[in-house]
């Protein structure tokens, strides 16, 4: 057991350890550099200004917090999905999310949650195998013929999947649904951070989604 504390002792052990912890939050801090400076020109706040597309791909997420409470991420996507869809900006919303499980199936609530809001079922298109953002924006390509599209989220994650999307050779602009309050998403935005990270290292292995069919 001593022999397992020793190391902690040693101020050489330390100055690894703060090196190595110094290092990859450079790392972390140019990969968020990257994604917010290579798509900006593509994100939208205003509905006016957004160009229009035939599709609007709206990124999944849970309808509800661990605390049973309506999650506002979801309302806000929805709520955002729709005012496009009214204002004539795009024709079809393709709901993309997680469905892995029997008793989870994100693509079904944002389905409900948009014929609540007036949406024709007509106009709604399923992706239920949008596990991750990477998944929902290649599938869009691959399995869904589309090769130009609106992007349907809060600006921290159309950022990250407009990223996906030119590493693809897909045109797309990003929709900012309305954001949260920082304090509400705190946990999302450390989780962000990671996840850009992550997405560079998928690019360089060159991960596809699970399910291209």
């Amino acid at each position: 057991m001593k022999s397992f504390f020793k190391p902690l002792k040693n101020k050489y052990f330390w100055r690894i350890v703060g090196g190595l912890s110094l290092w990859l939050l450079l790392v972390i801090i140019a990969c968020n550099v990257q994604v917010n400076r290579k798509t900006a020109k593509a994100l939208y706040d205003d509905l006016n200004l957004v160009p229009a597309c035939e599709v609007g791909l709206l990124l999944g997420t849970n309808p509800y917090l661990k605390n049973g409470l309506p999650n506002k991420y979801f309302l806000y996507r929805i709520e955002a999905a729709v005012q496009l869809y009214q204002a004539k900006k795009i024709q079809y919303i393709l709901v993309s999310g997680d469905n892995h499980r029997n008793d989870y199936n994100e693509p079904e609530e944002m389905k409900k949650a948009l014929i609540k809001k007036g949406i024709p079922e007509t106009s709604i298109l399923m992706d239920y195998a949008g596990f991750r953002t990477l998944d929902s924006v290649v599938r869009a390509k691959t399995v869904f013929g589309k090769e130009r599209f609106m992007i349907i989220s809060q600006r921290f994650h159309n950022e990250r999947a407009l990223y996906l999307a030119e590493y693809n050779h897909i045109k797309a602009v990003g929709f900012n649904a309305q954001d949260v309050t920082a304090y509400y998403g705190l946990k999302t935005r450390v989780r962000e951070y990671l996840a850009r990270l992550k997405l560079f290292i998928d690019l360089w292995f060159e991960v596809n989604p699970k399910f291209l069919k």
